[in-house]
């Protein structure tokens, strides 16, 4: 019996090993949702008629390979910079690249000129094409090389105004995020709404059908999943107690979709605080969340009570996927609605697939480490305790660097409570209608018919 035990141990000890091999990402410092900065192109889109007019300004320093004519000091030669327009123009089309209804459009006129950095003309559409067709530079108007900007307005042959138009931006992918397009698109009743998209980040529908919404964002939302080393951390807590699948185990994965939906689709609609302690804050708690789960998972888990952790603890990461969401609900054109509700499906998706890949391998774990299953259970919290405890410090120290201040002066505080209290009563609510447990004095008849907790 002795050497059968010390062999299932050894057995579960090897497979523990593997699971975490297959998970080595997951003890790296999740990532953040800040975005760096850097090189930005601004431009207009708005289709009249049979024509896309698109407008674009591009600093000089990303025309450095068109080699625009200069004089010995550096500065541009306003009275040869003409003759390179249309190399200019060429390469800014050629990385800067719009469709209609899924064809590659090519530009029919385009019209280019040099403006100075104090130039403020893109406030608006008209001022833009107003500029660019407007007197040019004085020839004797010093602008250094790379101090500048190149401003084109383009002219596309469509079908119709109402196409289905795209961009493609990729623009010296190297600079990954920090070379920007901020493009505002306007639409046929002169809504504007703008754009930040990333250089290389693939083609981007400018006024979406609600179908092509759903579609980006069940994408987004399965692609934050899988990439948030945090989140699957805390869902592999929440599990792993489990030997089997059951009815427990459904309300622990339910409570935790339901509470992160409730505070995800109220941060999309603003009722979050807006000081810069708030993101920090969130993404401790998240820390704490799962250092939390791990502990509970070593000092012995209640099971029959974990779905109301996971509810609480749910709302906490619903904000943290918000953070995400936010640099892609630019995309939503007028689905907001349509496009939370696919985010959180991708989610789902997303903790759907993890828990299909890891839950045969804990299933067969356990199954083979029999009487020794909770040595596993200790040897993957241990794990998930100390990535989630450095993450704790290296939150903590962002948090304390943040504007304490702000935390008191928004009104947003409140807003967020109130969503979080609302959440918790639902919880509070749910949990009164559960069915009570058998009295400690029942007779042993009765106790035997209990099932055992798992």
């Amino acid at each position: 019996m002795r050497q059968r035990t010390a062999a299932a141990c050894r057995r579960a000890i090897v497979a523990v090993a593997c699971l975490m091999a297959l998970l080595p990402w997951l003890a790296a410092p999740a990532r953040g949702h800040d975005v760096s900065s850097g090189l930005q192109i601004s431009g207009f889109v708005r289709a009249e008629g049979d024509r896309l007019h698109v407008v674009l300004r591009v600093p000089l320093e990303l025309l450095l390979n068109v080699d625009l004519p200069k004089k010995g000091d550096g500065y541009l030669d306003l009275t040869q910079v003409d003759d390179a327009f249309p190399r200019a123009l060429k390469a800014t089309t050629k990385d800067i690249e719009f469709f209609a209804n899924g064809q590659r459009l090519a530009p029919s006129r385009g019209d280019a000129r040099i403006a100075l950095p104090s130039d403020a003309s893109f406030g608006s559409y008209e001022h833009a094409v107003a500029a660019v067709r407007g007197p040019r530079l004085p020839a004797h108007t010093q602008v250094f090389w790379n101090q500048g900007y190149f401003d084109a307005l383009l002219e596309y042959p469509i079908g119709s105004p109402s196409d289905t138009f795209e961009v493609d931006f990729h623009v010296a992918r190297g600079l990954g995020e920090r070379l920007k397009l901020n493009l505002r698109y306007v639409t046929a009743d002169a809504e504007v709404r703008a754009f930040e998209i990333v250089t290389g980040a693939g083609r981007i529908t400018l006024d979406p059908r609600w179908y092509q919404a759903a579609a980006t964002f069940t994408a987004s939302g399965f692609r934050h999943i899988l990439g948030g080393a945090d989140h699957l951390l805390f869902l592999l807590c929440l599990i792993v107690p489990f030997r089997r699948l059951n009815w427990s185990l459904v309300g622990v994965v339910t409570a935790f979709t339901v509470a992160h939906s409730i505070t995800l689709i109220a941060s999309a609609y603003g009722h979050v605080p807006s000081g810069d302690w708030f993101a920090p804050l969130v993404e401790t708690l998240i820390a704490a969340s799962i250092l939390y789960m791990a502990i509970e998972n070593v000092l012995g888990p209640n099971l029959h009570r974990r779905w109301c952790w996971a509810g609480l603890f749910g709302l906490v990461h619903g904000f943290g996927f918000s953070f995400a969401l936010a640099q892609d609900l630019q995309f939503a054109g007028s689905h907001l609605m349509m496009s939370l509700l696919a985010f959180n499906i991708g989610i789902e998706l997303g903790q759907l697939l993890v828990l299909a890949l890891l839950w045969p391998l804990l299933h067969t774990l356990m199954a083979r480490a029999e009487g020794v299953e909770r040595i596993v259970v200790l040897v993957i919290s241990a794990f998930v305790a100390h990535a989630a405890w450095h993450w704790l410090l290296e939150r903590f120290k962002a948090l304390t660097q943040s504007d304490f201040m702000s935390l008191f002066e928004t009104i947003g505080l409140a807003r967020a409570a109130t969503v979080v209290l609302a959440a918790a009563a639902i919880v509070l609510i749910l949990k009164a209608w559960r069915p009570r447990r058998p009295a400690a004095h029942a007779t042993p008849q009765a106790q035997s018919a209990v099932p055992r907790r798992d």
